[in-house]
């Protein structure tokens, strides 16, 4: 049965867009889509009671999504953006054949760009166990050019290092060393930070990576799609609305709110609890 959103008050083009994440790490797709479309509302949701994803089957990461998605078409929104790589991989094809608004995730765009980025055709990708192990960027990199050679690396240290604010601490460096190194050794030139946790890592993944790898941010990749689709469907707010964000998590979780807030320049302002499911 397929979910349609709740319009209320709101016209089609000032309805929010709806975010949801795992967790916390999707605010950096949130903060790219307050810079890049300043005029939008936008819903974030993250499932703070049940991250990480990453270690859970696809069945209930699936379920988890669409589950996540009902309180985000409840706020009306026009279009849901899927900032998390693991529910991107394994349950955006289950929402847009069931969903009545446009859907978005990180890995497409991600992928995308990455292969717009190689000049060697050797991309890394870094991500959770469960991102990697679904071989979603391989798919999707090699559906836009099969000749791309992809190296993907889980990373599961990572994202507990971010949420303890350790974003510039000689023991990240170390972790980062011991995952990127053997991709470098084997000659990437992109690197993908499959990861929506990850851009707040750049200056330390840029560091270790050298100057010759760029790096392909998930997020903004994704922001850039989410316009472009907005503006072909006839979403886009009129610019002289007033955006905002609102938040919403299923547990609280202070601490990476405190490092989010630091690192992105977001104001967030009252946070609010509801229980999912």
């Amino acid at each position: 049965m397929n979910l349609t959103a709740n319009g209320g008050d709101f016209t089609d083009a000032t309805r929010p867009i709806g975010v949801f994440d795992s967790g916390i790490g999707g605010l950096t797709v949130a903060a790219a889509l307050r810079e890049l479309l300043p005029a939008e509302r936008i819903f974030y949701v993250g499932d703070t009671a049940r991250v990480p994803y990453g270690g859970k089957s696809a069945a209930t990461i699936e379920r988890y999504s669409f589950e996540i998605s009902r309180m985000l078409l409840e706020e009306g929104a026009k279009l849901i953006v899927v900032a998390c790589n693991t529910a991107s991989a394994l349950a955006v094809a289950a929402l847009e054949a069931q969903l009545d608004v446009p859907v978005v995730g990180v890995i497409r765009p991600g992928a995308a760009a990455a292969v717009a980025a190689t000049r060697t055709k050797r991309v890394g990708v870094i991500g959770t166990r469960a991102t990697v192990q679904s071989r979603a960027y391989e798919r999707a990199i090699h559906a836009l050019d099969p000749s791309v050679q992809v190296d993907a690396q889980a990373c599961p240290l990572l994202v507990p290092l971010i949420e303890e604010g350790w974003l510039e601490d000689p023991v990240t460096d170390d972790v980062i060393a011991r995952y990127l190194d053997p991709m470098l050794r084997n000659g990437v030139d992109t690197l993908v930070l499959g990861c929506t946790h990850y851009p707040l890592l750049h200056a330390a993944l840029e560091r270790r990576a050298g100057s010759g790898v760029r790096l392909v941010d998930s997020a903004r990749n994704c922001a850039l799609e989410v316009r472009s689709v907005l503006t072909a469907d006839g979403l886009a707010a009129p610019m002289d609305e007033t955006g905002g964000m609102r938040v919403v998590l299923t547990d609280p979780s202070t601490g990476f709110l405190r490092v989010a807030e630091s690192a992105l320049g977001l104001d967030l302002g009252e946070i609010s609890v509801r229980v999912a499911g």
